[in-house]
């Protein structure tokens, strides 16, 4: 039982990683900086600049990027529980023939 025990964890384990969210890989972008610039005479102003904007999303391109993400996602779930199947039954297999002989 130990041993399921320590194939099912290491299959949920897989999922886990394999499933894992590509933002988390994603490099973090610097915020906006303030300067403060000073002249001779003049009050200290400080100048705000922002970062660029990001490119430009198109939804219709992020919907069809998402749904096959899903699907990708859903097949590579069903073959890890299939293959999960297999081997718990495999091990059934072999134990009743341990057990009988």
């Amino acid at each position: 039982m130990a041993k399921l025990r320590g194939l099912v964890l290491v299959g949920v384990l897989g999922a886990v990683l394999f499933t894992a969210s590509p933002a988390l890989a994603e490099p973090m972008r610097p915020a906006a900086v303030s300067v403060t610039v000073a002249h001779a005479g003049a009050a200290l102003v400080p100048a705000q600049t922002t970062a660029n904007p990001g490119p430009v999303l198109d939804p219709a391109q992020t919907d069809k990027a998402n749904t096959e993400k899903t699907k990708n996602k859903l097949i590579a779930g069903l073959v890890a529980a299939v293959l999960l199947a297999i081997v718990i039954w495999g091990r059934r297999i072999r134990a009743k023939k341990a057990k009988s002989s």
